[in-house]
């Protein structure tokens, strides 16, 4: 990858964070910790994954059947914010 791709990679992690903390308050969740244990979710990875740092498809794919999303509706509504 080079330096542009790597920057719109790190890009598109804090916007998925991002979408996922939104739809995780929007669930009614104050606290990722209590929406990670009511969800037998790791806390350290769903904080992680909030944040855009560090997490695998198999966690947002979990993290979505969750919200009952699937993942094109998912990436389709981070796209839908730009272009408003």
């Amino acid at each position: 990858m080079n330096k542009k791709q790597i920057n719109e990679f790190e890009a598109l992690k804090i916007k998925v964070g991002r979408e996922l903390k939104r739809l995780r308050i929007q669930s009614g969740y104050r606290s990722y910790e209590v929406f990670a244990w009511d969800n037998k979710i790791s806390r350290i990875q769903y904080w992680k994954m909030e944040k855009g740092t560090n997490f695998t498809l198999k966690s947002l794919l979990l993290v979505l059947d969750i919200h009952n999303l699937k993942v094109d509706q998912f990436f389709n509504s981070l796209y839908e914010e730009d272009d408003k």
